[in-house]
């Protein structure tokens, strides 16, 4: 009589957490790490934290620690030890990291969970090194990520699809060098105070100036360069900030809104991440359900007109006066803390933390799949 074999226990998805970076939302980004390490299901993943410093060498975390932080409450910490090498050409579709200071010291990741935000994490450089290594990872694919970064080439395309956009004028470092007062005029001229001058290609409210009178426009946009080459100037709209999350590759769907009621002047980094009451939250946000429908309806246009897959979260500016609305941003990689609003908007609806993260890793395996299918001979 032949005995059954046993069923070998499934191995387990090892799932790399990259987090830190070299952006000005490097220390964000730990915030969103800690949240993302602590609610990733252990009973279906082995979880290793690699962490990126600010000068862009990457770490592997031998026992990832959960450390309290003054600012965002828990953070996940960042050791710099040994020097490691990233590769992949050993073992298609996994990523390996080799300890260049301790021989036969390797890690394996079978997909990456990036939660780098900003610059280098969100903006396609990252989605562009992952997808040359072909390993599935998590979040928006080059493409949208570059798009939905770059607040100007995003605002063209979603105003070409008839998506309503706040106006604006963009301004790079040599044409401020060159003509100062030229661009003064023209701000002052096309767009309406109060205004806000914003880096092009950073998150997180980095390097934003509210404007309220002329004078203070020109060292709001010195302010703004500090931070990228390129500057957008806007008109502020008097507004209700509400905010959609979506999640899905070919069909994307939308999440209850919500609604951020900042106690700054504006929803600033400040207010983000270190004033404990920089901003209340409703979710659901308290408007009519015909407008409420409206706008879900626009945060999957606006994320499928950027060419977006697996998540991100739409932004929009209620006007209080007109009841019209615009969309103000795609964030492709938004925050995963514990107060951010895409897992809390997605909670309401019906979809819990750790959930989501199961649904996100199944989406990056799946558009892996479809990737890889793709003839290349």
């Amino acid at each position: 009589m032949q005995r059954k074999s046993k069923s070998q226990p499934k191995s387990k998805l090892k799932i790399g957490v990259l987090y830190g970076g070299r952006s000005g939302e490097h220390h964000v980004s730990l915030c969103s790490a800690a949240s993302v390490v602590a609610a990733l299901d252990k009973s279906k993943y082995d979880v290793i934290a690699i962490g990126i410093d600010r000068d862009g060498r990457w770490y592997v975390q031998d026992q990832p620690e959960i450390v309290a932080d003054k600012a965002f409450g828990k953070i996940l910490s960042l050791k710099k030890r040994g020097l490691w090498l990233v590769n992949h050409f050993e073992q298609q579709n996994k990523l390996h990291l080799y300890n260049l200071e301790a021989s036969g010291e390797k890690v394996v990741v079978d997909l990456i969970f990036p939660v780098l935000h900003g610059t280098y994490g969100e903006d396609g450089t990252l989605q562009g090194l992952l997808e040359l290594a072909m390993v599935p990872y998590v979040g928006v694919d080059v493409a949208g990520s570059a798009i939905g970064m770059d607040k100007d080439i995003a605002k063209r395309l979603l105003k070409e699809a008839g998506i309503p956009v706040v106006p604006w004028i963009t301004v790079g470092r040599h044409e401020w060098r060159e003509q100062p007062e030229k661009i003064l005029r023209k701000a002052q001229k096309e767009l309406n105070l109060p205004l806000f001058v914003k880096p092009l290609c950073t998150g997180s409210s980095v390097g934003i100036k509210k404007v309220k009178e002329k004078k203070e426009l020109a060292s709001a946009i010195d302010y703004a360069f500090q931070f990228d080459t390129r500057i957008m100037i806007e008109t502020g709209i008097d507004c209700r900030e509400i905010e959609c999350a979506v999640l899905g590759n070919e069909r994307p769907q939308a999440s209850v809104l919500g609604e951020i009621l900042p106690q700054h002047e504006f929803y600033s980094y400040e207010a983000k991440y270190l004033d404990p009451q920089g901003a209340k939250i409703n979710i659901p946000a308290k408007i009519p359900a015909r407008l409420a429908a409206a706008l879900r309806q626009c945060a999957v246009a606006g994320f499928k007109a950027l060419n977006c897959n697996s998540m991100a979260r739409v932004d929009f500016f209620l006007d209080k006066k007109t009841g019209e609305f615009y969309l103000n941003e795609i964030n492709t990689l938004p925050g995963f803390t514990s107060i951010s609003m895409y897992p809390k908007l997605w909670e309401a609806t019906g979809i819990p933390y750790s959930e989501l993260l199961d649904r996100l890793v199944a989406l990056a395996i799946l558009r892996h799949r479809e990737k890889s299918a793709i003839k290349t001979d």
